[in-house]
C-alpha cells in the first residue's frame, strides 16, 4: 500500500516484543525501500540482516545494485558486486542488466561491455532485458548500424524483442531522421504481434513532425485514434509543434483547442511551444492572449516562457513593452537568466541603444548571472554595427579571457575591419583559428 514508514514501524514493534524478522520480512522491506529511493536505508537494513545472521542472497543484492544505478552511484553498486562475490554469491542475468543499464546511462560504454563478456564467460544467457539496453543506448548514441546488429543477433538467439526494444529502435531512425527505416520497425513490430503503445505512437509522429512532414504524423494520429490507443498530452503537444514548425499556426491552435475538448490538459510545455510558435510567425497579439491566459492559469512561472515572449517583442522592435516585462520579472519571483540578457542586449543593440546594452551587461555579474559565449558575441557584434570598434576590441578579449570563442559571424566581422586597417593585426590572434 506504499506504507513504508508503517511497515518500518510494524518490524520494529515485533522486534521490541522479541521477535526477529526473517529472511522474507526483510526482502520485502528492502525491495520497498528501494524502490522509494531510499537506498542509503535499504543498505543499512542489509547490515542489519548480515548482523542478524541472515544471509542477503543475489536477489537481495541485485535489488541493491539496481537501486545505486538509478541514484546513478554505479560506483558503488559495482563495489557492492565485487562483495557478494567474495562472499561466494554469484550474480544472476538480473545483477548484470542492473549493471549494463547503469554504466551505459553514465556513458560507461566500455565497462558494460567488459560486463557483456563476463557475463559470456560464466554461461549466464542475456535475456530480452539485455539486448534491450544495448539497442536503446546504441540508438541514443547514433549507433543504429550497430543497434541493429544486436537487434539481429537478439532474433537469432530465439529471444523475441519485447515493446521497449522495438520503441528504442524506432526512436533511434527517428532522431536520424531516418523515416523509412522507422516506419519498418514499427510495421515489424505490429507484424511479430507486438501491439504499438502510445510511446510507440508519439515517437514515430515526432520523428515526421522533426521531419516536417506533418500530414503523416496527422495520419498516424487518426490511426491510433481508430485503433483505440488514446493520444495524450505528448501527443498533442508534438504535433502542435509540428505544424507551428510548417508555419501552420491556425492549425496548431485548433488542434490545441480540440485536445483540450477532448479531456486532456495543455502542460507548461504546450504552452511554451504555442507560444514559440505564435511568437516566430509574427502572432504577436495572440501570443500576447495566450500568455494572459497562462498567467490566470497560474502557468507562467518560468523564466522560459518570459524569454520567449520577450525576445518576440524584441523582433517586433517593441522595445518599450518588452522593458516593462523585463522590469516586472524579479516582482513575480523570476530571475532573469543568461538568455534572458542576451535577448535584452540584442533588443538593445537593434535599436541602436549601444549604452544601455553595456550597462545591462556590465550588471549581469552583480546579480549572479554570468554572460556566456552568445551574450558576448551579441554585444560584440551590436557594437561593431554602429561603429564601436574599441568596446567591441575590449569585449573580445574579456570573452577570450573566459574562455570562450567568437563564433563565425564575430570573426568574420572582425576580419573585414582587419582587411580595411581599421582595426590592430593582434587582434586575429584572439579570432578563432580558422578565422
Amino acid at each position: 500500500m506504499g506504507n513504508i514508514a508503517g511497515a518500518v514501524g510494524l518490524v520494529e514493534e515485533m522486534e521490541n516484543k522479541g521477535y526477529e524478522p526473517d529472511v522474507i520480512t526483510c526482502k520485502t522491506l528492502v525491495n520497498c525501500l528501494c524502490k522509494i529511493g531510499e537506498t542509503g536505508v535499504a543498505i543499512r537494513l542489509l547490515r542489519k540482516m548480515e548482523k542478524g545472521g541472515f544471509e542477503p542472497d543475489v536477489v537481495v543484492y541485485s535489488m541493491v545494485i539496481d537501486s545505486l544505478c538509478k541514484d546513478r552511484l554505479v560506483n558503488d553498486a559495482l563495489n557492492l558486486l565485487s562483495e557478494m562475490m567474495s562472499k561466494g554469491i554469484q550474480p544472476n542475468v538480473v545483477t548484470y542488466n542492473c549493471l549494463v543499464q547503469g554504466l551505459c546511462n553514465s556513458g560507461r560504454w566500455r565497462e558494460a561491455t567488459t560486463l557483456l563478456n563476463e557475463m559470456g564467460q560464466r554461461k549466464i544467457m542475456q535475456d530480452v532485458r539485455t539486448f534491450s539496453i544495448l539497442v536503446d543506448t546504441l540508438c541514443k548514441e547514433g549507433k543504429l548500424t550497430e543497434a541493429k546488429k544486436v537487434f539481429d543477433v537478439m532474433i537469432q538467439s530465439g529471444i523475441e524483442p519485447n515493446k521497449f526494444t522495438y520503441n528504442s529502435l524506432i526512436d533511434g531512425y527517428c532522431l536520424q531522421s531516418q523515416m523509412d527505416e522507422a516506419v519498418k520497425a514499427f510495421n515489424m513490430m505490429v507484424e511479430k504481434g507486438c501491439s504499438p503503445d502510445v510511446f510507440s505512437y508519439n515517437t514515430l509522429i515526432n520523428g515526421y513532425c522533426r521531419s516536417k512532414k506533418i500530414d503523416e504524423a496527422m495520419r498516424l494520429f487518426h490511426e491510433m485514434s481508430n485503433k483505440g490507443t488514446i493520444p495524450n498530452v505528448v501527443t498533442y503537444t508534438t504535433l502542435i509543434g509540428g505544424f507551428c514548425r510548417v508555419e501552420r499556426v491556425q492549425a496548431a491552435l485548433k488542434l490545441f483547442n480540440t485536445m483540450q475538448a477532448c479531456g486532456q490538459h495543455p502542460d507548461p510545455q504546450t504552452y511554451a511551444i504555442l507560444l514559440d510558435g505564435f511568437c516566430k510567425n509574427r502572432r504577436i497579439a495572440e501570443a500576447v492572449a495566450l500568455f494572459q491566459e497562462m498567467e490566470e492559469k497560474k502557468l507562467d512561472q518560468d523564466i522560459v516562457f518570459y524569454n520567449i515572449l520577450i525576445d518576440s517583442m524584441c523582433n517586433a522592435g517593441e522595445l518599450t513593452t518588452t522593458r516593462e516585462i523585463f522590469n516586472s520579472l524579479l516582482a513575480k519571483g523570476l530571475q532573469p537568466d543568461v538568455r534572458t540578457y542576451t535577448i535584452m542586449i540584442k533588443g538593445f543593440c537593434k535599436k541602436g541603444l549601444i549604452v544601455e546594452a553595456s550597462e545591462l551587461l556590465e550588471k549581469m555579474d552583480g546579480k549572479g548571472c554570468s554572460p556566456d559565449d552568445r551574450t558576448y558575441n551579441t554585444i560584440i557584434q551590436g557594437l561593431l554595427q554602429h561603429g564601436e570598434t574599441a568596446k567591441a576590441m575590449k569585449y573580445l578579449k574579456m570573452m577570450v579571457d573566459k574562455g570562450f570563442s567568437a563564433n563565425a559571424t564575430t570573426a568574420a566581422m572582425f576580419i573585414d575591419l582587419l582587411s580595411s586597417n581599421q582595426v590592430d593585426e593582434n587582434i586575429r590572434e584572439l579570432l578563432p583559428k580558422s578565422g
